[in-house]
């Protein structure tokens, strides 16, 4: 594969966790139309993700759980030992129309995304990143971990020299508890300190095969220009990796309403520059993100970092179009900003490196912080 590929599915277009829920946002559907009004996603590059089967999702989930979401999915409800036990239908996860396949959907699109990558090369796969999700239960809106399946796809083909990279506001506490003190994946998570799940420590090392960076409020694209050049590129290329799995989650950026770190869309772009070529091989999925108009200009963004195009100053026509037809229940979409309309990449939002964040660089790479 010489050329990167795009995965994406149309049961996000309409899917939604319901009225008031962050999720309630059109985000995959939007990155896709964004691509295709911009002239950068030809049908040769596009490629529809399939279902998960139960015995792919079985690789990492308990099967009582699978299950348990199917019956939600087809009921529309859930017995309240289920709900309890499987936290389905608690915690910001609802059941809603989609609950089985949606997820399981994003899964498939991941696992393909291995499976095309299997002899090299790069696929972006917008839908999935689904980080918090555990073997028996649901977590942070996510119902499955399509990233750890992913990697368990990775493993299970013999690398034995994976990366995986978080720059999701919240921390990815459930990839990094699947590979906890497994050597052969290395996870780097940069989250916002104190955000929700309360977890990713710089102290957690996970037995030596991890490395959290928890940021300080109105961390800024310089800051994160900082710890990309001094922490995270200095982990990865001391690795060497066969793989780099990319979670992109957009709810780092400063419209975000559930952060609160100011990055602009560049600090992504950047991001995904510089571990492009770091592997031979390198899946990018999306995450969190509850803003649609920031998401999907991110998300679209990074498919043309992936293939060296450069982004133009002015969106198309076409592309504007799409971005006037989002709905967005929040305050700042009855009256959205021009550049949210018009333009796919954000103004920078530079600024100081607080010493905090230089001291974050320095311990990251030290090899024992639990003193």
């Amino acid at each position: 594969m010489t050329r990167p590929l795009y995965i994406g599915s149309e049961i996000y277009r309409f899917s939604t966790y319901g009225a008031g829920h962050p999720l309630a946002v059109p985000r995959v559907s939007t990155c896709t139309d964004l691509c295709r009004a911009m002239g950068w996603l030809p049908e040769t590059a596009y490629r529809d993700a399939p279902q998960a089967s139960e015995d792919q999702l079985a690789r990492f989930h308990d099967p009582a759980y699978l299950a348990a979401l199917r019956l939600a999915e087809a009921r529309q409800e859930i017995a309240a030992a289920d709900a309890e036990r499987y936290r389905i239908g608690r915690d910001g996860n609802p059941v809603y129309a989609e609950i089985f396949r949606r997820p399981a959907t994003s899964a498939g699109g991941v696992l393909l995304a291995a499976r095309l990558t299997a002899s090299g090369g790069i696929v972006h796969c917008p839908g999935g990143g689904t980080h918090h999700g555990r073997p028996d239960r649901a977590a942070g809106f996510c119902y499955l971990n399509d990233p750890v399946l992913g990697i368990l796809a990775w493993l299970d083909q013999g690398l034995d020299n994976i990366v995986y990279l978080d720059l999701d506001a919240h921390h990815g506490d459930g990839v990094q508890d699947a590979f906890h003190d497994d050597e052969r994946v290395l996870t780097i998570s940069l989250h916002e300190a104190g955000r929700w799940p309360g977890t990713g420590a710089l102290a957690d090392r996970a037995g030596g095969a991890a490395r959290n960076l928890p940021l300080p409020r109105g961390f800024n694209d310089t800051e994160q220009r900082f710890l990309m050049q001094h922490a995270v590129l200095p982990l990865i290329r001391a690795r060497r990796p066969q793989a780099i799995f990319l979670q992109t989650g957009a709810d780092a950026l400063e419209e975000d309403p559930l952060s609160r770190l100011s990055l602009s869309n560049n600090a992504y772009f950047a991001a995904v520059a510089a571990v492009r070529d770091l592997a031979p091989r390198l899946v990018v999925v999306g995450g969190g993100g509850y803003n649609p108009y920031s998401v999907g200009r991110c998300w679209a963004g990074i498919w043309a970092v992936l293939n060296g195009i450069s982004i133009p100053e002015r969106a198309s026509p076409e592309a504007e179009a799409v971005l006037r037809g989002l709905v967005y229940h929040r305050a700042a979409g009855r009256d959205p900003p021009a550049h949210w309309l018009q333009t796919l990449r954000d103004a920078p939002r530079e600024g100081l490196v607080r010493a905090e964040v230089e001291e974050l660089a320095e311990l990251t790479l030290k090899e024992d912080v639990s003193a």
